[in-house]
Protein backbone atom coordinates (compact mmCIF):
# COMPACT_ATOMS: atom_id res chain seq x y z
CA UNK A 1 0.00 0.00 0.00
CA UNK A 2 1.18 3.50 -0.76
CA UNK A 3 0.66 6.40 1.26
CA UNK A 4 0.38 9.52 0.18
CA UNK A 5 -0.91 12.69 2.81
CA UNK A 6 -1.09 16.20 2.58
CA UNK A 7 0.79 18.42 5.54
CA UNK A 8 -1.17 21.23 6.49
CA UNK A 9 0.19 25.10 6.39
CA UNK A 10 1.18 26.57 9.63
CA UNK A 11 -1.23 28.31 11.71
CA UNK A 12 1.04 30.25 13.01
CA UNK A 13 -0.65 29.74 16.40
CA UNK A 14 1.35 28.12 19.00
CA UNK A 15 -0.57 24.34 19.93
CA UNK A 16 0.78 24.78 23.93
CA UNK A 17 0.20 28.57 24.47
CA UNK A 18 -1.99 29.67 21.73
CA UNK A 19 -0.02 32.95 20.94
CA UNK A 20 0.72 33.88 17.73
CA UNK A 21 3.42 32.93 15.97
CA UNK A 22 5.46 36.13 14.81
CA UNK A 23 7.56 36.18 11.41
CA UNK A 24 11.57 35.61 12.18
CA UNK A 25 10.33 33.38 15.14
CA UNK A 26 12.05 30.16 15.15
CA UNK A 27 9.09 27.45 16.18
CA UNK A 28 8.83 23.44 16.03
CA UNK A 29 6.59 21.80 13.98
CA UNK A 30 4.86 18.55 14.56
CA UNK A 31 3.29 15.94 12.56
CA UNK A 32 0.44 13.33 14.58
CA UNK A 33 -1.83 10.99 13.73
CA UNK A 34 -5.47 11.33 15.09
CA UNK A 35 -7.57 9.24 13.55
CA UNK A 36 -7.24 8.80 10.03
CA UNK A 37 -5.86 12.53 9.55
CA UNK A 38 -2.34 13.60 9.95
CA UNK A 39 -2.16 17.08 11.78
CA UNK A 40 0.45 19.39 12.12
CA UNK A 41 0.99 21.28 15.41
CA UNK A 42 3.89 24.42 15.69
CA UNK A 43 5.16 25.35 19.30
CA UNK A 44 7.08 28.04 20.31
CA UNK A 45 10.60 28.32 21.11
CA UNK A 46 9.82 28.48 24.90
CA UNK A 47 7.13 25.97 24.39
CA UNK A 48 9.17 23.45 23.18
CA UNK A 49 10.52 20.63 25.24
CA UNK A 50 10.36 17.62 22.82
CA UNK A 51 8.15 16.10 20.64
CA UNK A 52 5.09 15.06 21.77
CA UNK A 53 4.27 11.17 22.29
CA UNK A 54 2.32 11.22 19.60
CA UNK A 55 4.51 12.95 16.87
CA UNK A 56 5.78 10.57 14.05
CA UNK A 57 7.82 13.56 12.39
CA UNK A 58 8.77 17.28 13.69
CA UNK A 59 11.13 19.89 12.72
CA UNK A 60 12.76 23.38 13.89
CA UNK A 61 11.77 26.19 11.37
CA UNK A 62 11.22 29.85 11.17
CA UNK A 63 8.14 31.31 10.58
CA UNK A 64 8.69 33.86 6.92
CA UNK A 65 9.04 37.58 6.99
CA UNK A 66 6.15 38.11 4.64
CA UNK A 67 8.44 40.10 2.41
CA UNK A 68 10.88 36.92 2.01
CA UNK A 69 11.28 35.56 -1.18
CA UNK A 70 10.42 32.05 -1.64
CA UNK A 71 13.35 29.65 -1.63
CA UNK A 72 14.11 27.88 -5.03
CA UNK A 73 15.23 23.99 -3.93
CA UNK A 74 17.65 21.98 -6.33
CA UNK A 75 15.21 20.02 -8.99
CA UNK A 76 13.75 16.96 -8.52
CA UNK A 77 16.31 15.05 -10.59
CA UNK A 78 19.14 16.69 -8.54
CA UNK A 79 17.96 15.28 -5.54
CA UNK A 80 17.04 11.86 -6.18
CA UNK A 81 20.61 11.47 -7.70
CA UNK A 82 21.91 12.84 -4.03
CA UNK A 83 19.53 10.67 -2.80
CA UNK A 84 21.31 7.64 -4.48
CA UNK A 85 25.08 9.14 -3.83
CA UNK A 86 24.16 9.05 -0.38
CA UNK A 87 23.20 5.55 -0.26
CA UNK A 88 26.58 4.35 -0.14
CA UNK A 89 27.72 6.84 2.73
CA UNK A 90 27.55 5.33 5.68
CA UNK A 91 28.06 8.18 7.88
CA UNK A 92 25.76 10.40 6.46
CA UNK A 93 22.96 7.71 6.93
CA UNK A 94 21.17 10.37 9.25
CA UNK A 95 21.33 12.65 6.63
CA UNK A 96 20.21 10.42 3.30
CA UNK A 97 17.04 9.61 5.88
CA UNK A 98 16.29 13.43 6.40
CA UNK A 99 16.46 14.08 2.36
CA UNK A 100 14.21 10.84 2.31
CA UNK A 101 11.66 12.67 4.23
CA UNK A 102 12.22 15.60 1.95
CA UNK A 103 11.67 13.69 -0.95
CA UNK A 104 8.92 12.39 0.70
CA UNK A 105 7.53 16.08 1.40
CA UNK A 106 7.64 17.10 -1.70
CA UNK A 107 5.92 14.07 -3.02
CA UNK A 108 8.66 12.58 -5.34
CA UNK A 109 9.06 9.17 -3.07
CA UNK A 110 5.79 8.38 -1.01
CA UNK A 111 5.72 5.92 1.85
CA UNK A 112 5.30 1.76 0.99
CA UNK A 113 3.17 0.40 3.75
CA UNK A 114 2.61 -3.30 3.50
CA UNK A 115 -1.26 -3.27 4.48
CA UNK A 116 -2.18 -2.50 8.36
CA UNK A 117 0.50 -1.23 9.65
CA UNK A 118 -0.32 2.39 9.01
CA UNK A 119 0.41 2.61 12.81
CA UNK A 120 3.00 0.42 13.73
CA UNK A 121 5.62 1.09 10.78
CA UNK A 122 8.86 2.43 11.17
CA UNK A 123 8.82 5.48 8.85
CA UNK A 124 6.06 6.95 11.15
CA UNK A 125 8.01 6.13 14.96
CA UNK A 126 10.42 8.02 16.59
CA UNK A 127 12.57 4.83 17.06
CA UNK A 128 16.56 5.65 16.84
CA UNK A 129 16.70 1.53 16.19
CA UNK A 130 19.45 1.55 13.55
CA UNK A 131 17.96 -2.02 12.60
CA UNK A 132 14.76 -0.51 11.20
CA UNK A 133 13.65 0.17 7.95
CA UNK A 134 11.69 2.91 5.98
CA UNK A 135 10.66 1.48 2.49
CA UNK A 136 9.67 4.11 0.14
CA UNK A 137 8.64 4.47 -3.68
CA UNK A 138 9.42 6.25 -6.43
CA UNK A 139 7.00 7.01 -9.23
CA UNK A 140 9.48 8.98 -11.63
CA UNK A 141 11.41 5.54 -11.41
CA UNK A 142 8.98 2.81 -10.52
CA UNK A 143 11.13 1.48 -7.59
CA UNK A 144 11.08 0.93 -4.29
CA UNK A 145 13.91 1.60 -1.84
CA UNK A 146 15.12 0.31 1.90
CA UNK A 147 16.09 3.24 3.93
CA UNK A 148 17.69 2.92 7.35
CA UNK A 149 15.21 4.70 10.00
CA UNK A 150 18.08 6.78 11.24
CA UNK A 151 17.07 9.84 13.58
CA UNK A 152 19.93 12.55 13.57
CA UNK A 153 21.37 12.53 17.21
CA UNK A 154 20.87 16.58 18.45
CA UNK A 155 24.60 17.40 18.16
CA UNK A 156 24.08 16.55 14.51
CA UNK A 157 20.71 18.17 13.84
CA UNK A 158 22.53 21.96 13.26
CA UNK A 159 24.84 19.91 10.90
CA UNK A 160 22.48 18.59 8.80
CA UNK A 161 20.37 21.22 8.04
CA UNK A 162 23.29 23.34 6.75
CA UNK A 163 24.38 20.50 4.74
CA UNK A 164 21.22 20.49 3.13
CA UNK A 165 20.71 23.84 2.56
CA UNK A 166 24.06 24.34 0.73
CA UNK A 167 23.34 21.13 -1.09
CA UNK A 168 19.90 22.27 -2.26
CA UNK A 169 19.20 25.69 -2.10
CA UNK A 170 19.67 26.91 -5.49
CA UNK A 171 21.46 29.88 -6.45
CA UNK A 172 23.08 29.45 -2.28
CA UNK A 173 19.90 31.26 -1.27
Amino acid sequence: MLLDFEVQRSTRRCAATERALEPGETCYSVLEIQGADIVRKDYCQEAWTTAPEAAFGWWKTRIPEPTAKKVKLAPNDVLLQLFDEMGAIEDQQDLRYVLTLLLVRRRVLRLDLPAGEFGSHPALNDNKSSGEKMFVYCPQRDATYEVPVAMPVAERIDEIQMRLSELLVADGQ
